[in-house]
Order: structure tokens, then C-alpha cells, then sequence
């Protein structure tokens, strides 16, 4: 289990809010819903990776949307009926973190579209896979 008070300084606000308290960001003002520079999104709080830019496409709803993880043993889904409607939330297995929701509407043989919210995640460009400890995950590209 996570220590709330060691997460809330880690993790600016909107961080916080979005991944304890199942909160969302705003569409089209958060940090990676236009970002399509090769590399991988980890999670904010474990560390592990979670997405790849390979799997990245402009869904037009302004978060940043996957057609798949990097790894499903990594992401829950839960049923979640928040605000009058029924949706699947995704969550991360490690960080215990709430990320976003997944949607049937994607492209692709699966569409899925994994629409995650920025706060939750932290970028990792190419070229700073070896500097930050990822570079196994250069084989994506």
C-alpha cells in the first residue's frame, strides 16, 4: 500500500487528484494529449511502463489514447459507474493508481482506445531510455 503522505509530495495536485482520487484532467490542457515523440509512458507513481508512442494515435478527445498497453499484466480494469454511466476504468497494478478508461471505439483489430489521463503518467523520450533505466524498451522501436 502506498503512504498517501509520502504521494502527496511526490505528486503535484492535479497528479494526486487524478491518481487517488480517480479524478480526470482537463481535455486538450494536459501535458501529453498532443505528444507524439517516440517513447514510453510510465507510471507516475511505480515507475513501470505502461504505454508505448508506437500504440499512441490522435483520438480527438483530447487525452492520450492507446490502442494497447506495453503490457496488460500491468493495468486493472474495473467496472466503474461514476457519473451516471457505466465504463471501464483503467488502473495501474503497481501503482495502484487510477490512469483513465478504456473504450470500445479505437482503431485497429481490437478497438480499444485506452483514453489515460496525462497527470498519471511521466513521458520517457527514445533517447533517454539508457539514462533513465528503460533501455530494455528500446526494442519497441
Amino acid at each position: 500500500m502506498k503512504d498517501k503522505k509520502d504521494l502527496k509530495k511526490k505528486l503535484s495536485p492535479i497528479q494526486y487528484e487524478v491518481t487517488q482520487n480517480n479524478g480526470t484532467e482537463p481535455p486538450f490542457r494536459n501535458e501529453y494529449w498532443n505528444e507524439f515523440e517516440d517513447g514510453i509512458y510510465v507510471d507516475i507513481v511505480s515507475g513501470k511502463p505502461l504505454f508505448s508512442s508506437k500504440d499512441k494515435y490522435d483520438a480527438g478527445c483530447g487525452w492520450p489514447s492507446f490502442t494497447k498497453p506495453i503490457d496488460d499484466e500491468e493495468i486493472e480494469q474495473k467496472e466503474d459507474r461514476s457519473h451516471f454511466m457505466v465504463r471501464t476504468e483503467v488502473r495501474s497494478k503497481s501503482g495502484e493508481s487510477h490512469l483513465g478508461h478504456v473504450f470500445d471505439d479505437g482503431p485497429g483489430p481490437t478497438k480499444l482506445r485506452y483514453c489515460i489521463n496525462s497527470a498519471a503518467l511521466r513521458f520517457i523520450p527514445y533517447d533517454k531510455l539508457d539514462e533513465e533505466g528503460y533501455s530494455a524498451y528500446k526494442k519497441l522501436f
